[in-house]
């Protein structure tokens, strides 16, 4: 009956501990010239962290903070929390024993604590290091376990698989690929260490919200619980065999506790009434995918790389204004696929409209089954003489994967009515015939006032202002004549206008990467760069855009007669471009390095 109320009492103890909010993970022995971490942990979003001063200890880096976010599947259900942790880095340089204070932190605005605990630091002794290495004394294991290090777990029964929609796709062509978890344990948490390069590809993630989609499914024969962690869009680049690399994570499992005797008291909570689970860390790690990527065929005129199923509306805002009035032109491209990486039609628009460089308006939606969509392209059009005219006919060629053809959309040209401009205003400069024969007819009104008079033959006969002005008209007229003859050449200069239209695109492409820079939206920062080089790079030298690739540059570039110093650049610039972009979780300083030397390349240019 004794025994009986010892554990009772043992059990509430055990029970308020683990109410604790803030939690310590710290060995409770080490040996002497080791370095160890200390973590603290509160499942919650936690701010204003204030740690112990490890007095007797050298603090190597800390605390560094970070957050995970957690799914715990338990007989078939799922949920999720999201975990807070501080971590230290220590060094035990000097033998003794430690006691190391509480620390705090604040959730939602109430401040929680941790109490202190004891470190040890033992003389070296290379027998004694797995011990050590998470040993100690039962109070500090109280206040924070240690994950046990165990490959003991079967490997068929918690494994993580990679699966992709298509395995040979067209360059270009959306495929997806999914990572999942298959699970006949319960899990505590995941977190995943490393994120596949996918060289070759441009990647979009699909995964919304970090909901994870949780089912059933049996392979080989056995009954799995799956979770979808991880789900992604991807764009080969270029042709020929690519590899999709594997993804790597690490689980904690809850796995029945063994029990073990030890003579001693806290034998009680070894006991599986007490604690019947352990948490066991296991890596896992994906399987890497093989994929055969088809090149296109020969593409028609008009192509600019769009690859899916998609539809083309065009529209205007108005088909009837007056003279130097703009006019908004829409065209309207929809469906999915590579919507992200098309870029606007060659239209041309008639000598009469002054057109403006399209803006681009996205209306993307990322979901599980991919990218689809609109992309509008808004011109801004100025007739300048009135008369019926017509917008031509919109072509839009796009490559369909399912058919493996290329698919052309032609929308019927939109006639539009320029009236004249304001009359009040073109009154005053033009008369009809009528009046100039009422004129030589009727009689004009006669001047009571004739004025000031002149004699003819007095030097002053024109006032200074008359040759101030005479002398403006004549400079004015000479500077509409060199500015009209310079623009003249600049329009008949087809390759510098194309220059000067793709510096103009890439300066205010870097511009918007630059945004992105500062906002942290890494995945908008490195598609507004490779935009910005790639376009700079098919408009100077003059070369398809759809024959750009990384495999393609060197030859384009050495076509053109490129010097080899600047193909070395330019090549260098684009390698550490691509590898940024496939390589998330970059710093700050690493991605303004990039932005910089896209930069200089493209002044360079």
């Amino acid at each position: 009956m004794k025994r009986i109320y010892i554990s009772l009492l043992f059990l509430a103890l055990f029970l308020g501990a683990s109410a604790q909010e803030l939690t310590v993970r710290a060995p409770g022995r080490v040996e002497q010239g080791r370095r160890f971490e200390v973590r603290y942990e509160v499942n919650d979003r936690a701010s204003d962290f204030r740690g112990p001063s490890f007095k007797g200890l050298s603090v190597l880096s800390g605390p560094n903070a970070s957050t995970q976010r957690s799914v715990s599947i338990v007989n078939g259900q799922m949920s999720q929390s999201t975990t807070t942790g501080f971590t230290y880095i220590l060094l035990a340089d000097v033998e003794g024993t430690f006691n190391i204070g509480g620390a705090s932190c604040s959730v939602d605005g109430k401040k929680i604590t941790c109490p202190g605990f004891t470190i040890t630091v033992e003389k070296s002794n290379p027998n004694n290091q797995q011990q050590n290495a998470y040993g100690g004394s039962r109070s500090n294991r109280q206040s924070a376990q240690q994950p046990a290090q165990s490959s003991n777990i079967d490997s068929k029964s918690l494994f993580a698989r990679a699966s992709i929609s298509k395995n040979n796709p067209y360059q270009g062509e959306q495929v997806i690929i999914t990572y999942k978890i298959y699970t006949q344990i319960s899990l505590s948490q995941y977190q995943i260490d490393k994120l596949p390069g996918n060289k070759g590809f441009w990647s979009e993630d699909l995964t919304k919200d970090g909901n994870i989609h949780q089912y059933e499914e049996t392979v080989d024969g056995r009954r799995y619980m799956v979770a979808e962690i991880r789900r992604g869009a991807l764009f080969a680049q270029e042709s020929g065999k690519l590899t999709i690399e594997p993804l790597d994570l690490d689980v904690l499992a809850l796995v029945q506790r063994q029990r073990q005797r030890t003579g001693s008291i806290w034998d009680l909570f070894d006991d599986p009434f007490f604690n019947p689970t352990q948490a066991v860390e296991k890596h896992l790690r994906t399987n890497s995918i093989n994929v055969r990527v088809k090149p296109l065929p020969n593409a028609p005129e008009g192509f600019n790389g769009a690859v899916g199923n998609f539809s083309i509306k065009a529209e205007t805002d108005t088909r009837q204004v007056r003279a130097n009035e703009a006019i908004t032109y829409r065209l309207t491209i929809s469906g999915a696929g590579n919507l992200m990486l098309i870029d606007a039609p060659n239209i041309n628009f008639p000598k009469v409209f002054e057109a403006y460089d399209p803006q681009i308006n996205d209306h993307i939606t990322r979901n599980n089954n991919g990218i689809s969509g609109s992309r509008t392209f808004e011109w801004i059009l100025i007739p300048r003489n009135h008369g019926d005219y017509e917008i031509p006919a919109a072509t839009f060629v796009f490559f369909d994967p399912n058919t493996g053809r290329y698919v052309t959309k032609k929308l019927p040209a939109i006639p539009v009515h320029i009236d004249k401009g304001d009359p009040n205003s073109m009154k005053s400069v033009t008369s009809t015939k009528n009046e100039v024969k009422l004129l030589n007819s009727d009689i004009n009104y006669i001047q009571t006032n004739p004025g000031r008079l002149f004699p003819t033959n007095r030097k002053d006969v024109f006032p200074w202002w008359f040759w101030l002005t005479l002398l403006l008209i004549v400079a004015a007229t000479a500077a509409a004549i060199i500015i009209g003859r310079r623009r003249q050449a600049q329009l008949q200069d087809i390759a510098g206008m194309r220059l000067r239209r793709a510096t103009k695109m890439a300066r205010k492409r870097l511009k918007t990467a630059a945004d992105y820079l500062y906002t942290g939206d890494d995945n908008r920062f490195y598609e507004e760069i490779y935009k910005a080089i790639w376009g700079c790079l098919a408009d100077k030298y003059n070369i398809q855009l759809s024959r750009l690739s990384s495999d393609t540059v060197r030859d384009c570039l050495s076509e053109k007669q490129v010097p080899e110093e600047q193909q070395q650049r330019i090549l260098q610039t684009l390698q550490k471009v691509d590898f940024a972009r496939f390589a998330p979780g970059d710093a700050a300083s690493r991605k303004q390095e990039i932005y910089n030397e896209a930069l200089q390349m493209i002044v360079m240019i």
